[in-house]
Parts: structure tokens; C-alpha cells; sequence
């Protein structure tokens, strides 16, 4: 299909065809073809970027040098393995599922052995995540462009080995990006910090904000705190983890989108107490000036972010909506919504948990 799409009209309504006829069809097949479009472009430029760097330098220099930065990567991660004491977690979901891990440290080898059996078994919802989520998610928690063994091999046994849970779902199992990318994958950096005792939760979420109608489309995320850890506070109103993404300055907004951006603080005492404080979360407040439907998917509305040795959970997030006439709605942590002018949508991000016993 990427390649159909490439160029000329013919392969590009091929490609759009395929994405109609499908049981479940694309909702707008011209935009999704464009974003295939942009990703063969993304790869190109990446190509002609390193055949640049390959006439300038050398074949033989440019694979020295991505040899080195790979070999120092896993240099570092063997020493911070080394300090490490093995441990495991149990990490609760707002939907009552469960990520279990457990890591077994060989001291000898300086390696790691991550095991997520005993995960829930996936489900109908899309918050299924497949294998290669799991390993992302494992990769950015050890800063490793290349762990000391290859991630397919330390994860032999993760999430149970077989195509039925959350973290290595079958072929068929939904899978949405955002449930899978943004909500599933943070819970996994949480809930391996976890099992090492090294960092509270952090909010353990990125609360997926869209709204639009048929010309207008907008998708943020919106940041919250930051856990907290042995010697340190966690970072207030950052996002964490499997995301950096920046917001929309809210100039950009107001003059794209008919939405008027009323607040957008920190949370005050939104992180958990401790030794050393979580970080707290984010207020997001805004007016819609026309009639649109939104929608959110986050996590965090029940189960608190944890705390670690003594700490306590930072606070849940929480959304509603006061409608023009006064009303106040309030909002589950998926929720679907219609907003008319008037109507104000007001978000609180998760507070990272403490750490450490207060004093």
C-alpha cells in the first residue's frame, strides 16, 4: 500500500480504495493516504541525509561512528544495570487490568531479564498493545539504543509469550494507536520504575484531548507531574516518559480553532507528599466558541499514580464540562463529547506520586 500510494493519481485511489473496502473502512481515507504520503517523504529525506553524511565523511567513518554511539549506549546501561537490585510490581489500571513485571538482575553478565507474565489477557478495548510497543517502552526506560542483549531475547518470556495479553496482543485484538502508544506504554515505564523502587509513577498518562468537526481537526496532549524519586523532587506540569510532544501556543489556537483557552496552570498539590514531592499535574480550561464533538482518552481517574517507600499517590486526573447554561458534566477518563458556544471543557492532569516517608 506505501508504495502504491507514492505517486500518480492511479496508485493514490488504489490506495484509497483499499482503505474503503475494508470491514471496518477509513473514515477519511484522502487524509490517511496524505500521511502515508508524508511518511514515504520522512524516509526519503532520511535516506538523502545519510547518503550526504556518506559523501562527506565516508561509508567506512559513518559506521564507525554509529558503532561507537551504539557501543558507549550499551556500555552505560551495563553500568546502571550493575546498581540496580532485582524487584517486581503489580501496576493497576483504571479498568481494574493489571501490568505485572518482574526484573531479575545477573550482576555477572550485567544484564537484565524483564518478565511480564501475569499481565491481564487482552481485551475488546483498544488499550491492547502489541509486542513491539512493549519493547519500545522497554528501550526508553533503559536509555539504550542498544541494550547489553538484544530486547528479543531479554524479553523471551514477556507478557507471557503468547498472543493473549495487553502487552503482546494478537493479530486481531484492537490495538488504536492512542490507547496502545500514548496510555499503555507509559503504564509500562511506570510499572518497571516500580519494580526497581527508583521512581514513583508519574502521571501515567498523556490525556488525549481531540476535538474538531468536518473542516477543523485538533489533537493534543496535555502534560501533567512527574514522579518522584530517591534525593529529588518530581518536575511539575512536564510531559513524562513515552512522550515530548509541545502544545499549541495558545495564539496559534485561538486563531486557528473557534476555542478561547481560559487557563492553562499548575495544579497545585496535585503531586504526592513525601521526602521529596511528585510533581504536580496541569489545569487546562476552554471555551468553545461553535458547535463541536471531542473526544478524551486517559487513565488515572481511579487508580491514583503510586508512590514509593513511604511516599503517597499523587492525585487523580479528572474532566468536565460546565455548559453554557450552567450545568456541570462530568467526564469518564474515554468519554465521547458535543459542545455548543459557551461551553467550557476544564481537564486536571494526574500529580506524580512522592517518594520517601516524610520526616
Amino acid at each position: 500500500m506505501l508504495c502504491a500510494c507514492r505517486r500518480g493519481s492511479a496508485p493514490r485511489e488504489r490506495t484509497a480504495r483499499a482503505l474503503l473496502s475494508a470491514r471496518y473502512p477509513a473514515r477519511n481515507p484522502d487524509q490517511n493516504v496524505a500521511d502515508l504520503q508524508a511518511q514515504l517523504a520522512a524516509n526519503a529525506r532520511g535516506i538523502a541525509e545519510i547518503e550526504r553524511a556518506v559523501q562527506r565523511h565516508t561509508l567506512p567513518v559513518v559506521r564507525s561512528y554509529m558503532r561507537h554511539v551504539q557501543d558507549n549506549a550499551a556500555a552505560s546501561v551495563r553500568n546502571a544495570i550493575d546498581r540496580l537490585q532485582p524487584g517486581e510490581f503489580r501496576y493497576e489500571l483504571d479498568s481494574g487490568r493489571v501490568i505485572a513485571v518482574r526484573i531479575d538482575i545477573d550482576h555477572t553478565r550485567k544484564s537484565a531479564r524483564i518478565d511480564f507474565t501475569g499481565t491481564s489477557a487482552q481485551d475488546p478495548h483498544n488499550f491492547n498493545a502489541p509486542r513491539a510497543v512493549c519493547l519500545a517502552a522497554v528501550c526508553t526506560f533503559s536509555h539504550a539504543d542498544r541494550p547489553p542483549d538484544p530486547p528479543q531475547r531479554r524479553l523471551s518470556r514477556a507478557a507471557g509469550g503468547d498472543h493473549s495479553s495487553r502487552l503482546n496482543a494478537g493479530p486481531l485484538a484492537p490495538c488504536r494507536g492512542g490507547g496502545r502508544n500514548v496510555e499503555t506504554s507509559q503504564c509500562i515505564v511506570d510499572a518497571l520504575y516500580g519494580a526497581l523502587g527508583v521512581l514513583a509513577a508519574s502521571q501515567g498518562t498523556m490525556n488525549n484531548l481531540t476535538f474538531g468537526d468536518d473542516r477543523l481537526q485538533y489533537y493534543e496532549t496535555i502534560a501533567g507531574g512527574a514522579g518522584a524519586g530517591p534525593g529529588f523532587d518530581g518536575c511539575d506540569a512536564v510531559q513524562t516518559h513515552m512522550t515530548n510532544s509541545r502544545l499549541t501556543d495558545p495564539e496559534i489556537l485561538e486563531s486557528k480553532f473557534p476555542v478561547l483557552v481560559r487557563e492553562f496552570s499548575v495544579r497545585r498539590g496535585s503531586g504526592g507528599r513525601g521526602l521529596n514531592h511528585g510533581g504536580d499535574g496541569t489545569v487546562r480550561r476552554l471555551e468553545f466558541r461553535a458547535p463541536m464533538s471531542g473526544a478524551l482518552l486517559a487513565n488515572h481517574r481511579r487508580i491514583a499514580p503510586f508512590g514509593l517507600e513511604g511516599g503517597s499517590s499523587g492525585s487523580v486526573g479528572t474532566a468536565s464540562i460546565r455548559r453554557a447554561t450552567g450545568e456541570l458534566e462530568r467526564l469518564s477518563a474515554t468519554a465521547r463529547f458535543d459542545v455548543t458556544p459557551g461551553d467550557e471543557l476544564t481537564i486536571e492532569t494526574p500529580g506524580g506520586g512522592g517518594y520517601g516517608a516524610s520526616k
